[in-house]
């Protein structure tokens, strides 16, 4: 047997470790005979493939269905004359990117490094090569400039206010309907979505709850009501404040602000995917959440509903519930209020991917150890705190890469609203080929959409990485 002591010592100098990629060619590629040869094959493999696949694009593809279509591609039947409300919001999303950017790394010495500004530098000269980006060059440029403005100027908000980050956040919540109220020229429900009677018997109703709860509590004396109850009333009435002037004035005074009004259904492309990815996910997410914690509640009603909504949803395939969301979602409302079908396509996404984040959330609650309830509870924090503040977040963190790959689906389920009648890329895509002008160019077609699916989803899933070594205290 042979034991530490009795193992020969190592005399000379120390081990010289090669670093570089023919030492890491070696080890990893070419550490044995077997693997070389694996190696060799499958370089073999995949140099035939690039071949091809590079012979046939600069050679035999026929790329005028992109360069033609580009404006189609990415906004669908958007009047032309219109567009520049899409690079309205598209700047606002990209100077909030910056702020958010640059708020989040304020402790860093330098925010643009070698890298960074290499990469941005790539991607400016990577839109001005491609040929169907040319004649947008000067909008391209100024989103990339406001993302670096953005980011500078995030930088020095968050260093010299500390709730920075909370306004921006609350920037993101308003452009969501600033975009809307640009994109669509008015209210995105439409006129007369909503009937006055309607809207104030739910104010009512809402109002009458809230007082009626207060009152109860005070009778029955139960102790001071938690500020997270305050403030959750305070937002209600702020929420519906700002909707009676953001919504209902400019219609009520006959306002449009000088922008005509853009119907949803010459919403289509990209901007349609964007938009029904980006509401469903925002939507999907709390009600996810609720789910998870209303399946491993301990009141029965609240258990037994929320284990029949997700495998009731989980049972049922996701074209029907948007063929439903189309067709019945109208019939469950008063007369008078039908909802415009990118409302009903938002909800059926919603319903159903819901359903889906809610295993994934309860699987993270599952793995956060009993021991930090008991061990929150015994400093005093009752079950609501603890599950908030300690359980949640743990929960949330694990479950994360089983979130975003929710969300990545999500944002590909959004090719079956093609079918139906919503034209988003897929949907325009087909129409666009199916033009006699364009007949056989399917490959440069689909081709060009799977880049752009390709780009959005690695970006979800590079972004998730980032947010799991960044949480990743275990390590630190």
């Amino acid at each position: 047997m042979i034991t530490a002591s009795s193992r020969p010592v190592e005399r000379g100098a120390p081990r010289v470790i090669s670093t570089g990629p023919v030492a890491w060619g070696r080890k990893n590629l070419f550490n044995s005979w077997f693997n070389s040869i694996l190696t060799v094959v499958l370089l073999l493999i995949l140099g035939s493939v690039a071949y091809s696949f590079t012979t046939w694009a600069f050679t035999q593809a026929d790329w005028s269905v992109i360069v033609a279509n580009f404006g189609n591609f990415m906004t669908g039947l958007y009047p032309p004359d219109s567009y520049w409300r899409v690079w309205s919001v598209l700047g606002m999303v990209m100077a909030l990117a910056g702020l958010t950017w640059g708020a989040l790394a304020r402790n860093q010495k330098s925010l643009f490094g070698r890298n960074l500004l290499i990469g941005l530098g790539g991607v400016a000269l990577f839109f001005v090569l491609l040929p169907m980006t040319r004649p947008y060059m000067p909008h391209i440029l100024g989103a990339l400039l406001l993302l670096v403005g953005g980011a500078a100027l995030g930088q020095a908000l968050g260093r010299k206010f500390t709730g920075a980050i909370k306004w921006i956040s609350a920037g993101w919540f308003v452009s969501y309907f600033i975009a809307l109220y640009l994109l669509g020229g008015g209210p995105f429900f439409g006129r007369g979505t909503m009937s006055p009677s309607l809207f104030y018997s739910i104010i009512v109703m809402l109002g009458g709850s809230l007082v009626a709860g207060w009152q109860l509590a005070s009778r029955i004396s139960i102790p001071v009501i938690p500020a997270w109850i305050s403030k959750t009333i305070l937002f209600l009435v702020g929420f519906i404040a700002v909707y009676q002037v953001l919504w209902r004035l400019p219609y009520a005074l006959n306002l449009d602000f000088g922008l005509k009004s853009v119907s949803t259904n010459n919403w289509g492309g990209l901007l349609l995917t964007l938009l029904l990815a980006i509401s469903g996910i925002v939507l999907c997410f709390p009600a996810g959440v609720l789910l998870a914690l209303g399946r491993r509640s301990k009141l029965p009603i609240v258990r037994a509903l929320s284990v029949a909504y997700i495998e009731l949803i989980r049972g049922v395939p996701l074209i029907s519930i948007l063929f439903m969301g189309q067709v019945l979602i109208p019939l469950f409302l008063p007369e008078g209020v039908r909802p415009d079908r990118v409302v009903r396509a938002i909800i059926g996404l919603t319903i159903f991917s819901a359903a889906y984040l809610a295993e994934n959330v309860r699987a993270g609650l599952q793995a956060v150890p009993q021991g930090q309830s008991e061990a929150a509870q015994s400093l005093g924090l009752n079950k609501f705190l603890t599950t908030a503040l300690i359980v949640l977040p743990q929960a949330l963190k694990t479950a994360i890469p089983a979130i975003v790959g929710q969300f990545i689906s999500l944002f590909q389920d959004t090719t079956l609203l093609g079918i139906v009648g919503l034209v988003e890329l897929l949907g325009i895509s087909q129409n666009l080929l199916a033009s006699p002008t364009y007949l056989g160019d399917y490959k440069e077609g689909y081709l060009f959409i799977a880049a752009i699916y390709w780009i959005f989803c690695y970006a979800m899933s590079y972004g998730s990485q980032k947010i799991e070594l960044a949480l990743n205290t275990d390590l630190r």
